[in-house]
């Protein structure tokens, strides 16, 4: 799906701030030939509980899981804000580009993971964290 797909609720459910701010780097990126896919975005949270429940089993662990999928209570996914952009270019286009539009990536392991930093624009983004375990926002 890309991010113009309003059908879909991983799109239509984003927090419309940030769907608007994505739609605008995708229209610009699109000049340059680079198409932004969303690998997720708004999850509910069941959706988001068995994602935590799949990374567990496959990471063999809730402490490493963690560094990788956020709890429901905890996701800014389920809330809306925060997006996840599918395929290499699209990701490294606004590694570069998106703090012209307030996205920026959060954390150090997750390059395809932006949120909206409106604070951003015109500046630079902050600080990444080097996973989800060291943002304050994760933890109970």
């Amino acid at each position: 799906m890309t991010v113009f797909d309003d059908a879909v609720p991983a799109v239509a459910n984003l927090d419309p701030d940030l769907r608007d701010a994505v739609r605008r780097a995708a229209t610009d990126a699109a000049a340059d030939g680079i198409t932004f896919y969303v690998n997720s975005g708004w999850r509910s949270p069941a959706f988001q509980d068995q994602l935590l429940r799949d990374a567990v089993t496959r990471y063999g662990s809730a402490a490493e899981a963690a560094r990788w999928v956020a709890t429901a209570d905890t996701s800014p996914h389920v809330h809306g804000d925060a997006i996840d952009v599918g395929q290499w270019d699209a990701s490294s286009w606004l590694s570069t580009h998106g703090v012209d539009y307030g996205l920026c990536q959060i954390y150090d392991n997750e390059s395809w993971h932006y949120e909206l930093r409106p604070e951003a624009v015109g500046g630079r983004c902050p600080d990444r964290y080097a996973d989800p375990t060291d943002d304050p926002r994760m933890q109970p």
